[in-house]
C-alpha cells in the first residue's frame, strides 16, 4: 500500500538513500532539508525530480520551519503515515572542551528537532489513529564511547524518547520505533561547527591526552575503512519496517555489521533484563 512519508535530514547520507529507496518502492515520500534554495539546491534538485518525491525546505531547529513544514504537508496530502527523524549533527573532541553553546547546537537538531517534528505531527496522527515514527538512533545511544560524548548524549536522549513514549501512544494507535545504525562512511563525519570548540582545555589535558585522540581517531577510522558497510542496508532496514504490520514491528533495530552480532546481542540481553526489572514495578 502507497503510504505518505516524512523524511527529514535528506541532503546527504541515510537520508537520500532512504528518500531513493522509498521513491523506487512506489510511495509518496516529502524530502525535508535546510537550504533546499541554495547551498543543498542541488540535491534538492534530484531527489524531486524522483517519482513521487516532493522537498521541503525544512530546519528541524526552528520551530517556525518545522511548524510551517508539517502544515504545508497535511494541508497538501492529509494524513502523514510515516515519519522518520533521521536529521543529525555529530560533535566529536573531549566533552570538557565542548562550549555549553556547542553542546546546546547538537541537541538542538538531534533531541529537540524530533520533539518539534513530534509536536506538530502527534495531533493529527492521533486523530486518524494511525501513525508510525522512525527515530534513527545510533550504537552511540547504546554505548557510549570517548570523544563524542555530547552526541552520544543525544543519541541516548532519542532512546528514551523512544522507548517511553512507546507505550504512551501505542494506545492512539501510533508506533514509535528505533533504527541503531553503527558506524558507517557518511558524510556525517565530515561536517563541521559542532566539535569540540575550547582549544585552550584541549591543551591543558598534555599531549598525552592529544596522543590518545589521535590514536582513537586513526584506529576507528582504518576500522571503517577496512569494512566499509554498505550504507544502503540501514535504507532497506527502514523500507522492511514501513512495510510490516502495526504491532509486529521490533521496538529496536540494530544495524552495525561491524560489530557481527554484538548489537542484536546487546539488544536482547538488555531488553529481557528490562522486562524482568519493570515487572517488579507494575505487576
Amino acid at each position: 500500500m502507497k503510504k505518505i512519508i516524512v523524511i527529514t535530514g535528506t541532503s546527504s547520507g541515510f537520508g537520500t538513500l532512504m528518500v531513493r529507496t522509498f521513491s523506487n518502492a512506489g510511495h509518496i515520500v516529502i524530502a525535508t532539508m535546510r537550504n533546499a534554495n541554495t547551498k543543498n539546491k542541488e540535491i534538492a534538485d534530484e531527489l524531486g525530480s524522483l517519482p513521487g518525491v516532493e522537498v521541503v525546505d525544512l530546519n528541524v531547529a526552528d520551530d517556525t520551519s518545522v511548524k510551517e513544514g508539517v502544515q504545508h504537508i497535511l494541508g497538501k496530502y492529509g494524513r502523514i503515515d510515516v515519519l522518520i527523524n533521521n536529521a543529525a549533527i555529530q560533535g566529536n573532541g573531549l566533552l570538557e572542551a565542548h562550549s555549553i553553546a556547542q553542546i546546546k547546537k547538537i541537541m538542538d537538531v538531534n533531541v529537540y528537532g524530533i520533539l518539534r517534528l513530534y509536536k506538530e505531527v502527534l495531533p493529527a496522527m492521533r486523530t486518524l489513529q494511525n501513525g508510525l515514527i522512525i527515530n534513527i538512533s545510533s550504537s552511540s545511544g547504546r554505548v557510549s564511547i570517548p570523544f563524542q560524548v555530547p552526541y552520544n548524549t543525544s543519541k541516548f536522549a532519542i532512546e528514551s524518547i523512544t522507548e517511553g513514549a512507546y507505550e504512551e501512544l501505542i494506545g492512539q494507535g501510533i508506533e514509535t520505533i528505533l533504527i541503531e545504525p553503527g558506524a558507517f562512511l557518511t558524510e556525517l563525519y565530515a561536517k563541521e561547527g559542532t566539535h569540540a570548540d575550547r582549544a585552550d582545555i584541549l591543551e591543558s589535558y598534555g599531549d598525552g591526552t592529544i596522543k590518545m585522540i589521535t590514536g582513537f581517531s586513526e584506529k576507528f577510522g582504518a576500522t571503517l575503512m577496512n569494512h566499509q558497510p554498505d550504507i544502503q542496508i540501514v535504507a532497506d532496514a527502514a523500507l522492511t519496517l514501513v512495510n510490516m504490520e502495526k504491532g509486529t514491528r521490533p521496538l529496536r533495530t540494530p544495524i552495525d555489521p561491524i560489530a557481527g552480532g554484538l548489537e542484536v546481542e546487546y539488544n536482547d540481553a538488555t531488553s529481557e533484563i528490562k522486562g524482568r526489572w519493570m515487572k517488579k514495578y507494575v505487576s
